[in-house]
């Protein structure tokens, strides 16, 4: 999940975001990223009441939307997101992400094999009873 050199060059091009600039940027509503920011995955400064992001909450963001889509927890988001410093050795972070992944995996793998076996006994009943209704006469 690290983000590619476009997105940290264009995350030193600009310091300070919005809540609102960084929910229109990644389409998600404000709400979510207060969440976020409550589970220690963003951590804006306060200038009041107002919250202000910065490059590496924005990268932060992304990362952690992109987490989601994949279909990994939370903790496991923090995780992998607490890793990356830029500039430091990826390959810690690459290698865990790596075992995450193949854990994923391996869990969508089993789900989908149950749900092949479950849609197989489904379709043993239905053609069950519809063999009974069919010879059945009607009063």
């Amino acid at each position: 999940m690290t983000p590619s050199n476009r997105d940290a060059d264009s995350d030193k091009d600009r310091a300070e975001y919005s809540i609102s600039e960084l929910a229109r940027e990644y389409d998600v509503t404000p709400r979510t990223i207060r969440f976020y920011e409550d589970q220690g995955l963003l951590a804006p400064r306060r200038e009041g009441q107002r919250r202000v992001y910065s490059g590496r909450d924005r990268t932060r963001l992304k990362l952690t939307l992109r987490g989601k889509r994949l279909g990994l927890t939370l903790s496991e988001i923090k995780e992998l997101v607490e890793m990356y410093e830029p500039g430091r050795d990826e390959r810690p972070q690459l290698e865990r992400f790596l075992a995450v992944l193949t854990q994923h995996k391996r869990v969508l793998e089993q789900q989908r094999t149950d749900l092949e076996a479950q849609l197989a006994e489904i379709a043993t009943f239905e053609k069950r009873l519809r063999q009974q209704l069919g010879g059945r006469k009607r009063a």
